[in-house]
């Protein structure tokens, strides 16, 4: 049996212990958020009540680094829910056995690998978290693109995730870059360093702190601020008139599983209908036909057509270029 390292309960969701010698278990490892994983796994753990499922949750890039790390030794028996930028490694594709899920045929071709190894019925966008009080109170105009986060008077306001540690961060940055150029988009990126506050290790951070009024932008994820809207937190959703970020949640099938039956399982349950309601909670990017967002969703802004938002992103590109892009904003950015 695979050994798997302790972590805190905020990085590591056990569910179910073994009872039997003979029970099942897998290991999954995700970039998902904390509050999808709970809802999804309880669900998950009722679809398949005989399999012991261990979820450890690391950012985005903490997740890539541990897998690197374990490949004369690998841990996991799936990934699930990780930005498929960072999925096309060719050192971690290496790692994964092609596997067509039941249902994933239903997936556009641009939402599925050529070669088997991942599939993504889901993804998050990014997006301006603002405090509309705090907006208010320091006499700020709403900001609606990247250019305006420029304005002086944000100095100190906008928290944003770093890159190298964060895939919300790369994907803003992705989107800059690739909507803008190279050189602008470096501009661009340049011209707001002065106003952040600080680079965050999080996605989700900069919106949890700008809802409670510590900052008033944080360049975050829309889920985050759907979630804070409905909650009451008095926040504005705004996708930058440049085009939003946004990343593809992608799940594969580790070729080194000591359980393959029970993995292939867990994969095949991620596009179930129990899965799809959830989806429908908790995500603003679902690529699956004829499923639309939460009316909290609609309720925050997120337009029925998010097309008409999004940033028009090269994913071969995000993933060939991100090792020069994370680099190169160490040199330019990094603190």
């Amino acid at each position: 049996m695979k050994t798997l390292t302790k972590f805190t309960l905020a990085s590591l969701f056990a569910v179910g212990m073994v009872t039997t010698a003979t029970a099942d278990e897998i290991t999954v490892y995700t970039a998902l958020e904390e509050e999808e994983i709970a809802a999804y796994i309880d669900a998950a753990k009722k679809a398949m009540p005989e399999t012991d499922i261990n979820v450890l949750r690391l950012s985005t890039g903490k997740l890539g680094a541990r897998l690197l790390a374990e490949a004369g030794n690998p841990q996991a028996d799936v990934v699930w829910g990780w930005a498929v930028s960072a999925m096309m490694d060719p050192q971690i594709l290496e790692m994964l056995e092609p596997y067509t899920a039941k249902g994933a045929d239903v997936l556009p071709a641009t939402f599925r690998g050529e070669d088997g190894k991942w599939f993504a019925p889901i993804g998050y966008m990014g997006a301006f978290c603002v405090n509309t009080a705090r907006l208010e109170e320091k006499g700020l105009e709403m900001p609606k693109s990247w250019k305006d986060l420029e304005n002086p008077d944000f100095k100190d306001e906008i928290l944003m995730p770093d890159p190298n540690s964060s895939g919300t961060g790369y994907l803003h940055v992705n989107a800059v870059l690739q909507t803008m150029g190279k050189d602008a988009g470096w501009a661009q990126l340049e011209a707001i360093d002065p106003n952040m506050a600080q680079y965050t290790s999080s996605g989700s951070k900069p919106c949890k702190s700008a809802r409670v009024g510590e900052y008033t932008v944080g360049i975050s994820l829309a889920f985050t601020a759907m979630q804070s809207i409905e909650e009451g937190y008095p926040l504005a959703m705004v996708f930058p008139e440049e085009g939003v970020g946004y990343e593809l949640e992608a799940s594969g099938l580790m070729a080194s599983s000591d359980n393959k039956e029970a993995a292939k399982a867990f994969l095949d349950w991620t596009m179930s209908k129990e899965a799809i309601d959830l989806y429908q909670q908790y995500k603003a990017l679902i690529t699956i036909p004829g499923v639309d967002a939460s009316q909290a969703a609609e309720k925050a802004g997120l337009p029925a057509d998010i097309s008409t938002v999004l940033a028009d992103i090269d994913f071969v590109t995000a993933a060939k270029n991100q090792a020069a892009v994370k680099e190169t904003w160490k040199e330019k950015l990094g603190r």
